[in-house]
């Protein structure tokens, strides 16, 4: 049975809908009021304060703690300063990806890593004979997203550190309400964002200083379902939704290269060697089947196949996570992973996995919707992601 996170007596009470989600063992607020618009709008427009409590974390540390991360992910770690942050994936020996994350250089030899899903008996088994200490400080560490136009202000406001100056994937320390907290200017929207990580038992006065502060810059707690909507308008994937984690597959097609995931700029060849560096070298030789695009859907063509069942479509509410075929001609091209409507491009767009064949920027396919149980057609052309990409996400000084 699920449990709260630090921040749960604050988010308890303003969670009107008391529609939650699972999310590792950890109830997760799905949306706060009935509909979550205004969530969304605060993303995009003022400030939203989200609950990522329940990512996994786990600290690197020892003489040996950046060979074992370096042995691990696809990207070179000494490349990476103190303070900095980089968004990486790591692999299985036949080069397909078992999870994506962010992994945080504290020190020289101490590092914060975050997963989707638990990885502490991989990280500790491909530490063996190291110097090295792998600890899961997933109950220790409590984190919030503050997210949108206003966030940097807002910090600014209320943190003492150097906001102005924190670059785009860099981190500082500082302090919210008394508290010690670490600001990592990233975040999982594709807008102007920061994410705080709060000793868990100091979380909530965290939480209240940064709403009793966000008020004069129009701050609201969001959920899980603007947060897809906004994941989706960056191209940001989501492991088992928009791909299945290798050691979950059934079957070979579930698996996926790094290449295929739009990931092949975290893949360093030229490191030493790494867990799949042997298969992942064959890729670029002999390419991969499949790449992940972005879809811009015909809503036109959406009307006019609703409006032959003299019905109205209205736009989808919520981001679907239901995988939906795509074909060219009589031939099953790929799917769409993720669907949903952007409200601020106006627009009906997917994250999909095409053949390489076809996955050419301006390619159109034809995505499969059902009408009255009844399987339709409508156009879809790849387009460049991500969809949404404002200046104001890595400009500095904010």
């Amino acid at each position: 049975m699920p449990v709260g996170t630090a921040f749960h007596e604050r988010t308890f009470p303003l969670c009107h809908s008391l529609n939650y989600r699972e999310w590792s063992g950890y109830y997760a607020v799905s949306v706060y009021e009935v509909h979550h618009e205004h969530e969304y709008n605060a993303i995009r427009n003022a400030a939203a304060l989200i609950d990522i409590s329940p990512l996994y974390k786990y600290l690197i540390t020892g003489k040996d703690a950046s060979k074992l991360v370096n042995r691990i992910i696809t990207r070179d770690i000494t490349k990476v300063r103190v303070g900095q942050v980089i968004y990486c994936c790591w692999c299985d020996e036949q080069g397909k990806v078992i999870d994506d994350g962010t992994i945080t250089r504290l020190e020289d030899n101490k590092y914060r890593w975050t997963a989707a899903d638990p990885s502490l008996r991989w990280f500790r088994q491909n530490g063996l004979n190291m110097d090295v200490q792998v600890e899961d400080i997933s109950e220790q560490l409590a984190a919030l997203a503050l997210q949108g136009p206003t966030s940097g202000k807002l910090l600014k406001a209320v943190a003492e550190a150097d906001i102005a100056n924190l670059k785009y994937f860099r981190m500082i320390r500082g302090k919210i309400g008394n508290v010690f907290v670490d600001i990592s200017r990233t975040g999982y929207t594709g807008d102007l964002g920061y994410e705080i990580w709060v000793p868990w038992n100091d979380a909530v006065k965290v939480w209240d200083a940064v709403m009793e502060k966000g008020k004069q810059f129009d701050i609201h707690a969001a959920g899980m379902l603007a947060l897809d909507v906004a994941r989706v308008e960056a191209g940001l994937l989501l492991i088992e939704v928009d791909y299945t984690s290798a050691k979950k597959a059934l079957i070979e097609s579930q698996k996926y290269s790094p290449y295929e995931l739009g990931f092949g700029k975290m893949v360093h060849l030229e490191k030493e060697n790494f867990i799949g560096k042997a298969a992942l070298a064959q890729h670029p030789k002999r390419g991969v089947p499949r790449q992940f695009v972005g879809l811009e859907i015909d809503w036109p063509e959406v009307e006019a196949r609703y409006e032959e069942f003299g019905l109205t479509p209205a736009a989808p509410s919520q981001a679907s996570r239901v995988a939906v075929p795509l074909y060219l001609g009589d031939k099953q091209v790929g799917k769409a992973t993720t669907t949903t409507w952007s409200p601020v491009l106006k627009k009906m767009i997917a994250l999909a996995s095409v053949d390489t064949a076809y996955s050419q920027i301006g390619t159109k396919v034809q995505m499969e919707i059902t009408i009255e149980a009844m399987r339709q057609q409508v156009t879809a052309k790849i387009v460049k992601m991500p969809f949404f990409n404002p200046e104001r996400k890595t400009a500095v000084p904010v």
